[in-house]
């Protein structure tokens, strides 16, 4: 997989490499599916000519180095920084991690990047039960996950939409209630956490809807660069006044896992994997097809002609 052009045009198609050389270190991988992310699909299209994007990944194990925690023929999901989508990767072990027999490679490879982000992100902040937790962007990958993981914590989940007909794909799932617009998001709370994907105009509304000692994480920017006003006064104090303490915090996955430790990201995939095996997580995969679509594919999640995660299988 790499990135082509045509025309003038940046496009993705898959293309012949030599096989990956790993460091001593690393384990190489076949890969049996691989999902898209908005963040790298950009990312790829704006990159030189022969780029190799990809970020997610599940797959077999082919080799590993001495010592390692892993055995030939495991099933495996995991993350790459770049250079994920193909046939075979090399990969350290610590964002490696086994995934049950249950566990389909269509479902695990949802949940590097979105199922990672939304467990740390909702980590920022220690909740207790029953406390208020607003999830924008509902409908996409990290959201998604987002207001599972929220529900399990016992939180009240309230998911952010623009548009109604948005609504069906949400009441699969253990969300508590669907705000459509701003207007019944502000209504629903205060919140005592937001994670927030969408930026712009609707992150500066959101800070405002913070209840005391509420934290707003932001962890995407689905409305592009629109820019982000807000009422200052009653982020810091509340809309009634003398509340304070609350905070934003700018989230960014690849910063949270070399930050503390990296090993981090492969407890947190063996979680959810586990999730996904016991049926209280749903991957809500909406699209799947072949790799060798993956211009198409690309470009219809980048346009928002589905909702939820697309996964392709490499074949």
């Amino acid at each position: 997989m790499t990135v082509l052009e045509a025309a003038g045009n940046r496009r993705l198609g898959v293309k012949k490499f030599d096989l990956p050389s790993p460091t001593r270190d690393e384990v190489t991988v076949a890969v049996r599916a691989i999902s898209l992310n908005n963040g790298e699909i950009r990312e790829a299209l704006a990159a030189p000519v022969g780029h190799r994007p990809g970020w997610d990944f599940a797959g077999v194990v082919e080799a590993v180095p001495d010592g390692s925690d892993f055995a030939v023929g495991d099933r495996v999901v995991g993350l790459k920084f770049e250079g994920a989508w193909a046939e075979r990767i090399a990969v350290l072990p610590d964002f490696l991690a086994k995934i049950p027999d249950e566990v389909s490679f269509e479902a695990a490879a949802v949940l590097p990047v979105a199922g990672m982000t939304a467990a740390l992100a909702l980590s920022k902040k220690t909740l207790e039960f029953s406390d208020r937790v607003l999830v924008t962007a509902a409908t996409g990958g990290v959201g998604l996950i987002a207001i599972q993981l929220a529900a399990a914590a016992g939180a009240h989940v309230t998911a952010f939409l623009r548009s109604e007909a948005d609504a069906a794909m949400l009441r699969r799932l253990p969300v508590h209630a669907i705000a459509v617009g701003e207007s019944e998001a502000e209504i629903s709370g205060p919140y005592d956490l937001i994670l927030e994907g969408v930026g712009g105009k609707l992150l500066g509304s959101a800070l405002t809807w913070l209840a005391p000692r509420g934290m707003c994480v932001q962890f995407g920017d689905a409305a592009g660069d629109e820019l982000t006003t807000f009422d200052a006064k009653s982020f810091r104090l509340g809309p009634g006044g003398g509340y304070g303490g609350t905070s934003l915090y700018g989230f960014f996955l690849g910063e949270e896992l070399t930050r503390p430790d990296p090993a981090i990201a492969s407890t947190i995939l063996s979680d959810l994997a586990a999730r996904l095996a016991k049926g209280t997580l749903d991957p809500v995969i909406s699209h799947s097809g072949s790799w060798h679509d993956i211009d198409e594919e690309s470009r219809a999640l980048l346009s928002r002609r589905f909702k939820g995660k697309a996964v392709l299988t490499i074949d």
